[in-house]
């Protein structure tokens, strides 16, 4: 990524430095974060760099301005001032920096004026949390240029509230979680409610095995209302069962009392996926972690999760359910579509020696079809934010 060379070309001069947040994949727990539920995401190598250098004001007035451009962003840069700075000021894409430095001084860090330019090889609307890898870059690159010590927990939340209260998408903090805590070699176990977090060993080289990423390039808009819509069912099936969220439920025989069925097939998702995500927990941490018997169980629990999303979640959408079927049929353990839905990525976990024949079975599924043809990510689970240079 060149964001570097783009801050040299809009600003002038050299940034003081370069920071990296990474994407993320979620291995099992789709639409469970903000029910307080389970989720295990990894860091992907594919990220967002913020290059950045402080903006000093030299009219005298004291005003303090963050100046942002973007090589996935052709326009001229954005300008924000950060005195004043509220939700709805600012729109588009540089919202979600903006929303940072709002978060952060919400927070009670003084955040300086700054320029920076961002540069992503995370695919956008690929449901691969673009987004908050550019929340955590440029958190990061503001606490740094101002000399704050933020703890990257307290990051976490000041991130969410920046996509939540700022940008106006409805998220939970599984994407900011992933993107500031993830650890290379490892799936980051995240307990949505007490946010207490654990590294969950995670090397499908080990076992022979592969994580393939299939950009289905049916575009994913986490602002539009069908996320929301399923937020507020989940919220409304809790009201009616008496209890603070899904997450509190027991089990399915407890739904007993729901009447709407679309409810209960919400219900039955996020519990279903709860409980898949501490099966694969207990799977990787067992003795026979790294064995390719391991994978295939984890494949087995991929698939189901897909069926959820699609028949009880309603969240996939055609090019996911013809990734996921062809992709299993050319020999993946298991696939899922991934993100929030209706858009985006499908994640299979594949043999390492049938990654190609994979490919070229999807490819040929989506030219039946006639729709364009898809991208593929293979994957590693990688590290979480980092300064790269400066």
């Amino acid at each position: 990524m060149r964001a570097g060379s783009l801050f040299r070309e809009v600003f002038g001069g050299e940034p003081d430095g370069v920071w990296l947040a990474p994407g993320r994949a979620n291995l099992m727990g789709e639409h469970t974060d903000y029910n307080d539920g389970f989720v295990l995401p990894f860091a992907l190598g594919q990220g967002v760099t913020a290059a950045a250098a402080r903006n000093p004001d030299r009219s005298g007035a004291g005003k303090r301005r963050l100046t942002l451009c973007s090589r996935q962003q052709p326009d001229d840069p954005v300008e924000v001032d950060l005195d004043g700075l509220a939700p709805g000021r600012v729109t588009g894409w540089a919202a979600y920096p903006a929303g940072v430095a709002w978060a952060l001084e919400a927070a009670g860090h003084r955040v300086p004026g700054a320029c920076i330019a961002i540069d992503s090889d995370v695919p956008a609307g690929a449901g691969l949390s673009s987004s908050a890898a550019l929340e955590c870059a440029t958190a990061l690159a503001l606490t740094s240029l101002g000399g704050l010590d933020v703890p990257r927990a307290e990051l976490v939340t000041i991130a969410r509230r920046a996509e939540n209260e700022f940008a106006g998408v409805p998220t939970g903090i599984m994407d900011q979680s992933a993107s500031l805590l993830c650890r290379a070699g490892h799936a980051l176990l995240l307990d949505c409610r007490s946010l207490q977090s654990a590294q969950v060993p995670f090397e499908p080289a080990a076992a022979g095995a592969g994580l393939l990423l299939i950009n289905t390039r049916a575009r994913h808009e986490l602002s539009d209302g069908e996320y929301g819509q399923r937020r507020a069912e989940c919220e409304e099936a809790a009201r009616r069962l008496g209890i603070p969220s899904l997450r509190d439920l027991t089990g399915l025989a407890d739904t007993g009392s729901l009447a709407d069925p679309v409810l209960r097939r919400r219900v039955r998702h996020v519990f279903t996926d709860n409980q898949r995500v501490l099966e694969v927990v207990a799977l990787l941490r067992a003795p026979s972690g790294a064995s390719a018997d391991t994978y295939r169980e984890i494949g087995r629990l991929l698939a189901q999760a897909h069926a959820s999303l699609r028949d009880d979640f309603e969240v996939s959408w055609p090019e996911a359910d013809a990734a996921v079927e062809a992709a299993v049929a050319a020999g993946a353990y298991g696939a899922r579509m991934i993100g929030g839905g209706f858009g985006g990525s499908v994640l299979a976990l594949v043999p390492a020696t049938a990654g190609g024949a994979i490919r070229d079975a999807v490819t040929a599924a989506f030219a039946r079809h006639g729709w364009t043809a898809p991208e593929f990510l293979d994957s590693v689970p990688s590290d979480s934010a980092r300064q790269v240079s400066g």
